[in-house]
């Protein structure tokens, strides 16, 4: 493990209290211009979110409607309601095959981008020691004003996420700032990811603001072109 790594995962709660954890769950409002372009505006503004730890499965309660339940994992995406599957899909991401920024989604494609999505934001940083997951210290940003150190982080085949290799901002405090990627799924648009409003959660540093913005060809943010924003409260780990 690098040295930033070590001490990113520090600051965010430490590998010992991650690893006695198995579930996080917490309330979620989504919303943004992503959301509007692929038909879904509205469907995520009061929810509930729940992850794994140990393995990429998510599910949202309610999903769309009220009654209604999504699960993600990494090789099926299902829609329930009552307990009763309403909509499934085996080898989700590969419905995602010829999609370009404007093409809209199903159910499914929303229950699959939701669910791989909220699980990486919820379980970084500590994925990144994850088996398979490659880190490097690369050089530092400067945007005027502060200084960031970064990690680009490498991610297997196997595992669902925006694309395989992400680039990460660590602030002064040691806590992530910032993410910078290329979503396949949603038509690969340069995407810089703000995290702030840092709140300790039962020993865990969880960003309950997030901001998926564009970013410009000289790597810096447009604030007004919000493409997600992500809203949580009331964490809990078990």
């Amino acid at each position: 493990m690098s040295k930033l790594l070590s001490e990113l995962i520090e600051a965010h709660g430490g590998h010992s209290r991650w690893s006695k954890i198995e579930h996080v769950e917490t309330s979620a409002s989504v919303r943004g211009g992503l959301w509007a372009r692929k038909g879904w505006p509205d469907a995520l503004i009061d929810t509930h979110a729940r992850i794994e730890t140990r393995r990429q499965v998510t599910t949202y309660t309610p999903f769309v409607e009220e009654g209604q339940t999504s699960h993600f994992s990494t090789e099926r995406v299902e829609v329930l309601s009552s307990g009763r599957v309403l909509q499934e899909r085996s080898n989700p991401r590969e419905a995602f095959n010829g999609h370009s920024v404007s093409t809209p989604w199903d159910l499914l494609h929303l229950a699959y981008f939701s669910g791989y999505a909220m699980w990486n934001y919820l379980a970084a940083p500590f994925m990144f020691a994850y088996p398979g997951i490659s880190t490097e210290e690369i050089d530092p940003w400067n945007d005027g004003s502060t200084s960031y150190r970064r990690l680009k982080v490498t991610f297997p085949d196997s595992f669902a996420t925006h694309c395989p290799v992400q680039t990460f901002y660590v602030g002064q405090d040691g806590l992530l700032a910032r993410m910078d990627y290329e979503a396949v799924v949603t038509g690969s648009m340069p995407t810089a990811h703000v995290m702030s409003d840092y709140k300790k959660f039962d020993g865990i540093m969880v960003p309950t603001r997030r901001r998926a913005l564009a970013r410009r060809s000289d790597g810096t943010a447009d604030a007004e072109r919000v493409g997600v924003a992500i809203d949580l409260s009331d964490v809990a780990f078990s």
